[in-house]
């Protein structure tokens, strides 16, 4: 089984906010296989606490925008973890210290990683053209 089409449509939305925001180390799951509560996690880092949030901001500002609201929310006040659960993609954006720490994609390695694309004016491509 495969991430749905809705949730890679979700990803992109995800990805594109946390790009906007200088996310760095974005990386997309399909947990599909191992888990029944969702089809994408997404992992990215921020440079500090205040990134962090800031990231987490911007993703849920957007998810919601698209009418996704988030089912769950944790940690957005120590701004080290925060985990946003939008249903079929669960966003985790990591302080760089707890991203190493933690290592979700150890944990999580059995599962195919989807390629994350980024255009737009936020990307280098963008730029250089």
């Amino acid at each position: 089984m495969t991430a749905s089409p809705r949730a890679n449509e979700l990803l992109s939305i995800v990805a594109h906010a946390a790009d906007a925001k200088q996310a760095t180390d974005m990386v997309a799951l399909d947990v599909t296989g191992p888990t029944p509560y969702t089809d994408i996690f997404f992992l990215a880092t921020g440079r500090n606490e205040r990134n962090v949030q800031s990231i987490a901001s911007e993703i849920e500002e957007k998810m919601i925008e698209a009418g996704s609201k988030p089912l769950r929310r944790e940690g957005r006040a120590e701004g080290r973890w925060i985990l946003l659960d939008f249903g079929h993609v669960v966003a985790h954006i990591f302080h760089e210290e707890d991203r190493l720490y933690y290592s979700l994609e150890r944990l999580w390695s059995d599962c195919p990683v989807i390629p994350i694309e980024i255009t737009g004016p936020t990307s280098p491509e963008a730029e250089s053209v």
